[in-house]
């Protein structure tokens, strides 16, 4: 005998030796008890990760790095400077505008005095308000243009690697480095539109990627796109994932699994739903006599998960229907029960219990 052939032969041969016929001439089989039990969707798709907050540093003006407070991959705090520029006009001239506006003040205080004493006009006072407002504009304005030499981190993050040195000459739009607010990602990933009802913020997800060993990363859909894609027609999802250890990175590939539609069904395995021009069927076990009887009663499926299927309608929690000797059994035939199926035991084993 082929040897591959022998184990399934083996297995057949047992299947049919325990449930061809009992003593009685009653076809055996092998039952299993109909369970209710909680159950999710499973969607998967292809995610990229996003840092919660992520931008590009860089000049908005043309001047001389002179300093740089930051080493590649440092942990920063929001407010930080990061990069100084060249600034000694700008110094200059800012306090030239301070000393300007101090004066101005000075001027204006003092005709104010004098309007209340009835010793100058109002239109005095009005031009001398006018001058400071105006002097004070100017160092407001100095002031501002130093603070765009000094770039600072707008929120905690991560530096990436730097590309200027001291004393490199910057451009607008020039990159300096990049800052990662990294405490928690985002995940961006497409679903059909089909999904669109079954998708919203809270739902729980869970993310895998190759480079970082499958390890399991949780989290839930934080916001869903406004429009769906008129060519791909699907729409894009957002997800935050927690990042405690700092493992996941920016731009890294992952794969989701969404878990929708939590609800309470009825389950049953595969092996007992029967097809025939599209219609389902099982046969479920009843005991008028106290001999059991094969009832054929059509059944409603939903969705099929590994080894089970959802029964929407046609069956209750706690009744029997035949998973194994279906091959013999008719419509409102006795049969003997060799064995129940708990789920959980192997078919090998349950042949052995009917012999």
């Amino acid at each position: 005998m082929n040897k591959p052939l022998a184990l399934p032969l083996l297995i057949l041969s047992l299947f049919w030796a325990g449930l061809a016929h009992s003593q009685s001439g009653d076809p055996g089989v092998i039952v299993q008890t109909v369970v209710q039990e909680p159950i999710r969707n499973r969607i998967e798709a292809l995610g990229t990760l996003r840092g919660n907050e992520s931008i590009r540093l860089t000049s908005n003006v043309t001047k001389t790095v002179t300093r740089l407070n930051f080493e590649d991959g440092e942990r920063v705090e929001k407010g930080r400077v990061l990069v100084e520029m060249t600034s000694a006009e700008e110094i200059a001239l800012l306090e030239e505008a301070r000393t300007n506006a101090e004066d101005a003040e000075r001027q204006w205080r003092r005709v104010r005095s004098l309007v209340e004493q009835g010793a100058a006009s109002q239109s005095m006072l009005d031009e001398r308000q006018r001058e400071y407002h105006s002097a004070q504009a100017r160092y407001n304005a100095l002031q501002a243009r130093l603070e765009d030499l000094r770039l600072r981190a707008p929120f905690d993050g991560v530096v990436g690697l730097r590309n200027i040195s001291v004393g490199a000459l910057v451009t607008p739009g020039d990159l300096i480095t990049t800052l990662v607010d990294d405490h928690q990602m985002k995940l961006d990933f497409t679903l059909p539109a089909v999904h669109l009802q079954a998708v919203e913020p809270g739902l729980e997800i869970r993310a895998r990627s190759r480079a970082l060993g499958n390890q399991l990363f949780e989290g839930r859909v934080s916001s869903i796109d406004n429009q769906v894609d008129p060519v791909t027609r699907s729409f894009t999802v957002r997800a935050l994932l927690p990042n405690d250890d700092g493992l996941l990175k920016p731009g890294l590939l992952m794969t989701v699994e969404l878990l929708t539609r939590e609800r309470e069904a009825i389950m049953v395995s595969e092996a007992a739903v029967m097809s025939e021009g599209g219609i389902h069927y099982v046969f479920v076990i009843n005991s008028p006599d106290s001999e059991p009887v094969a009832e054929q009663r059509t059944v409603e499926i939903g969705e099929r998960f590994v080894g089970w299927v959802e029964i929407l309608e046609g069956l209750s929690a706690g009744e029997k229907v035949v998973t194994h000797g279906l091959q013999k059994v008719r419509p409102d035939q006795p049969v003997v029960i060799t064995a129940e199926d708990a789920g959980s035991d192997p078919l090998p084993e349950l042949l052995n219990q009917s012999r």
